[in-house]
């Protein structure tokens, strides 16, 4: 099958990670995977969560949401509504296990990272791109504040991967999500280890066979994503 965007099924979108994007966070990027855009910011405050004072633990957590005019149609703000949707809530808690998987929070210190994932441009991808963004956000912070051990595990990316028409395609943009049979997001390390899958028969359920081919595909993804994490990051210690 040809996809719009010339693509073969196994090749990622375009990707640009620009560091130091805003001015004020200690850890700022904007990811870009094709027409998908996310601000990812992370902000460190001085204190930590009721149920972890006096532990010298520390927390992370993550807000995310989307602009009005991310996508074709406005999306009306939350702070409108008056309440967070359930998608927004999911992925919000999605982002802060998946950093909390691979930073060792007791080396943080009594300190909380506020990871806040905007997205200004939504086709497809949003949450993994936000995950991807936000891991190279919260290196930058923590390496601004030099800690005396390295809370930082491992690398961490995701990638999204559908099957459409019978065949598994890396890297969705929104007209392939809408068209996919069967839909899944990957939260891989750089171990190749899995912190979260997330997978659904949208059209039809799946074989273990197509499962594991798209497993193939999730982890080729990530491993060009952690490359590109690494080399971005390789004057940082």
């Amino acid at each position: 099958m040809e996809r719009k965007d010339g693509r073969t099924p196994t090749m990622l979108r375009p990707v640009r990670i620009t560091k130091d994007y805003t001015k004020y966070a200690e850890g700022s990027v904007l990811i870009e995977m094709g027409e998908t855009r996310v601000i990812c910011n992370v902000s460190v405050e001085n204190k930590v969560p009721p149920f972890l004072k006096g532990s010298g633990t520390g927390w992370i957590t993550a807000e995310y949401s989307m602009l009005p005019r991310a996508t074709e149609q406005r999306k009306i703000r939350d702070s409108v509504k008056g309440r967070i949707d359930g998608r927004t809530h999911e992925i919000q808690r999605l982002i802060g296990r998946s950093l909390r998987a691979v930073i060792d929070l007791t080396k943080l210190g009594e300190k909380t990272l506020w990871i806040d994932c905007d997205v200004i441009q939504a086709d497809g991808g949003t949450r993994t791109a936000s995950i991807t963004g936000a891991f190279v956000a919260t290196y930058l912070a923590i390496k601004k504040l030099k800690l005396k051990e390295n809370p930082i595990k491992d690398y961490l990316a995701a990638i999204s991967v559908g099957i459409i028409d019978g065949k598994p395609m890396l890297d969705l943009t929104f007209e392939e999500d809408s068209r996919a049979e069967v839909d899944m997001n990957f939260v891989i390390t750089g171990k190749g280890e899995f912190v979260e899958i997330q997978g659904t028969g949208e059209k039809r359920s799946f074989t273990e066979k197509e499962f594991l081919e798209m497993m193939d595909l999730a982890k080729k993804g990530v491993q060009k994503l952690i490359e590109l994490q690494k080399k971005i990051l390789q004057n940082y210690g």
